[in-house]
């Protein structure tokens, strides 16, 4: 009976207590902060499509190659918007195995530490609920002296697809750099 409780509430515990990795810390909805993102190894989709417009395909792509080579969830998933991309972060192990290869939809790559500006937030993964973050995330940017804007935004996001709206847990990112 307790393993069945465990398994149906799963998805809506932190990844931290559901056993899944954390590729980095997360950002505290409302708050807004600069981050520095460890170098990691990743798996990347992308779509000609808006990512908003893709009806979650790019997930179900990386999720069925995550499945198919045994490699282990982590959180969070990174989402480019325009044009749609998709990020899967690979866990320690999976990141050093050498049979893991491209496909015709799933690229392998390497990415260098990265330095953004984060807003957590609190809610449904929907366009109204990141561009109002984005929006905010610009305006406090906006106001800084030390770092500006060197890159596209992005979402993040920390849950499952079965977690209720109101418990989701997402940020925006903004690559950033020092201003000279």
């Amino acid at each position: 009976m307790r393993i069945l409780l465990v398994f149906l509430m799963a998805p809506f515990l932190p990844s931290s207590v559901s056993g899944v990795e954390e590729a980095y810390p997360r950002t505290a909805p409302g708050d807004i902060v600069l981050k520095t993102l460890p170098a990691a190894r990743w798996m990347r989709t992308e779509s000609s499509k808006d990512y908003f417009a893709a009806d979650n395909g790019l997930f179900m792509r990386l999720f069925r190659y995550i499945d198919s080579n045994k490699i282990p969830m982590t959180a969070p998933v990174e989402a480019g918007i325009s044009p749609g991309t998709m990020v899967f972060y690979m866990d320690a192990a999976s990141a050093k195995r050498a049979d893991l290869t491209d496909t015709s939809q799933i690229k392998l790559s390497s990415a260098p530490e990265r330095r953004v500006a984060a807003i957590g937030i609190r809610g449904s993964y929907s366009r109204d609920n990141y561009e109002e973050a984005l929006a905010e995330l610009r305006g406090w940017l906006a106001k800084r002296t030390d770092v500006k804007a060197a890159g596209d935004p992005y979402a993040v996001y920390w849950n499952s697809p079965f977690v209720p709206f109101f418990l989701k847990h997402s940020e925006v990112h903004v690559p950033v750099a020092p201003t000279k």
